[in-house]
């Protein structure tokens, strides 16, 4: 008779890979936004916030490629300047945006409502905290020391210009695991609100969980998300679980608060031998 023996992990989770904006701090990832709307109208085109969002997640020269390769942003920026954008002024775009990203970061580093509360209960469990980030290092240089005087600190911060590339390849995940010295992938839940997160964890072969009120997707404060009727804010919430569920991702949830149920049911599922 004919086996193949495959190892089946079926202990507890070890890690938690959590992304920054939308997701543990600035409900709704503005900080980006507003810089990206800035950005091009100093060099005369205009674009939507749509525009600005459609790369989040990426590290963010390959976040201005993929504003620059939207079909009204090409457009537009051929007609202000004569010529299609070429990488020369993608490198004239990025090294614009870093100063101007990093001025502004630490003013979005307050925590999402619900966010200390479940790091909280995730640690009591044992479970170690990592991080990835579309952001440099440079930038969450700034960032870091603000969130952990607001109570916000993970284990572990890795940047995608700390690693050959950023997402949705894997490897600010692994370096994570490197970091928190935890394996295998099927104990490590990767989060996040845009969809090259849900990407990335699949890419690693972890858990993914996506969240739909507080992150780019979604791309409202607090307060407007609250002022919608209760028909829109379910319609809202349908369009934005529904894009994560197509990118594969695992779990949705609300919010971060949420996160802390969701990992006890994966427990569940590997003590009973799945994998992601």
């Amino acid at each position: 008779m004919d086996f193949v023996y495959q190892r089946s992990y079926r202990g507890l989770l070890k890690a938690v890979i959590l992304d920054w904006a939308g997701t543990t701090v600035d409900f709704g990832s503005f900080a980006p936004t507003a810089v990206f709307l800035r950005l091009f109208e100093e060099r005369g085109v205009a674009i939507t916030p749509a525009d600005a969002r459609s790369g989040m997640g990426l590290m963010k020269k390959d976040h201005l490629r993929t504003i620059l390769a939207r079909p009204a942003v090409a457009a537009a920026w051929e007609a202000k300047h004569g010529t299609p954008a070429s990488e020369a002024d993608i490198d004239s775009l990025f090294e614009d945006f870093v100063p101007m990203q990093t001025a502004v970061v630490k003013d979005f580093a307050e925590p999402i409502p619900g966010c200390l509360e479940a790091i909280g209960k995730i640690r009591e469990r044992g479970i170690k905290i990592g991080s990835t980030t579309g952001y440099i290092r440079s930038m969450m240089d700034v960032l870091m020391p603000v969130a952990a005087e607001k109570g916000y600190a993970p284990d572990s911060i890795v940047c995608p210009d700390e690693v050959p590339n950023g997402r949705p390849f894997p490897w600010m995940v692994y370096q994570n695991m490197m970091n928190l010295n935890v394996f295998p992938v099927e104990a490590v839940v990767k989060v996040g609100d845009t969809l090259i997160d849900i990407e990335e964890g699949l890419n690693a072969g972890t858990w993914t969980v996506g969240l739909s009120q507080t992150g780019n997707l979604m791309g409202l404060t607090k307060e407007e998300f609250t002022n919608l009727s209760d028909e829109d804010q379910a319609s809202a919430l349908e369009r934005v679980e529904d894009q994560l569920y197509r990118a594969g991702a695992h779990y949705v949830i609300d919010g971060i608060w949420d996160l802390p149920i969701v990992l006890e049911e994966i427990e569940d599922r590997l003590a009973n031998g799945e994998r992601p």
